[in-house]
């Protein structure tokens, strides 16, 4: 189970050496947003000879979006490298963009990105555009500037959007969109909160100190857990749906949300 991801930017092979021992789950490098035209080439030749070998984490790539005059070179130079856990598709529109690119990269593990209106509305039909598709996210900041959104609030529709649609195509939960500001850690802890609330598990980070506060706020507190304990025990002993003594209501879903927050739980032991 994966909580956080930790952006770094492929142009800095130093930075992205750094980010893969900062404790993150994943570290995605980006090829996209962080790295200026000027030092595209570098950045994708610097990623494909880190990924030559596998890194001591996982290591996704966020290329540049299939329509850009680097995106069919990034896919070239990295579908096939045995230490590349996925790639990150920026600005997914369309289903059949799924296709065409999982076609060139040879069954490696894709998440779709959705960073507009259209792709957000076509969620669920690009959840399930092709097998070699393992998850789905926002991308918050382009999303904002397409709906003209200011207030927090105005993403949530989007939000449960692509959590439903991740959820009816059988892929695991969204992480959350990064946070922005790298100061603010109760604000993040704050909007984690929420993101959880609205069926999303874990987060990306654009800095290392963003990390424990977005893993501490994912994993289940003690009460979480004993609660999940008690369920599971009861279903054991009386198969079916029942009541527990505090008039909490039992049945196949609330088990199957027991195992979850147990399999977290135990995330903490086995890390």
């Amino acid at each position: 189970m994966i909580l956080t991801w930790l952006y770094a930017p492929g142009d800095r092979p130093a930075v992205v050496a750094k980010a893969l021992g900062c404790g993150a789950d994943a570290v995605i490098v980006d090829l996209e947003d962080a790295v200026p035209v000027s030092r595209k080439e570098y950045a994708r030749a610097a990623t494909a000879e880190l990924l030559g070998e596998r890194p001591p984490v996982p290591v996704y790539v966020r290329v540049n979006a299939l329509d850009s005059p680097w995106g069919g070179a990034d896919l070239n130079a990295l579908g096939g490298l045995r230490g590349l856990a996925g790639l990150r598709l920026p600005k997914i529109s369309a289903p059949e963009q799924i296709g065409a690119i999982a076609d060139r990269t040879g069954g490696v593990g894709l998440h779709a990105l959705l960073e507009s209106a259209l792709g957000v509305e076509r969620a669920y039909e690009i959840a399930r555009a092709h097998p070699a598709l393992r998850g789905l996210s926002l991308g918050e900041a382009d999303l904002r500037a397409d709906l003209a959104v200011s207030a927090e609030t105005g993403l949530d529709w989007c939000r449960s959007r692509v959590v439903v649609a991740a959820r009816a195509a059988g892929l695991a939960p969204p992480a959350q969109s990064v946070f922005p500001d790298i100061r603010d850690l109760e604000a993040l802890a704050a909007s984690c909160v929420r993101g959880r609330s609205l069926g999303f598990l874990g987060r990306a980070a654009i800095h290392p100190r963003q990390l424990p506060v977005i893993e501490r706020t994912y994993l289940p507190v003690p009460e979480e857990v004993t609660a999940a304990e008690e369920i599971l025990s009861a279903a054991r002993a009386t198969p079916g749906a029942l009541a527990l003594p505090d008039g909490r209501f039992v049945d196949p879903a609330v088990v199957a949300a027991a195992h979850r927050t147990l399999a977290l739980s135990r995330r903490v032991v086995t890390r």
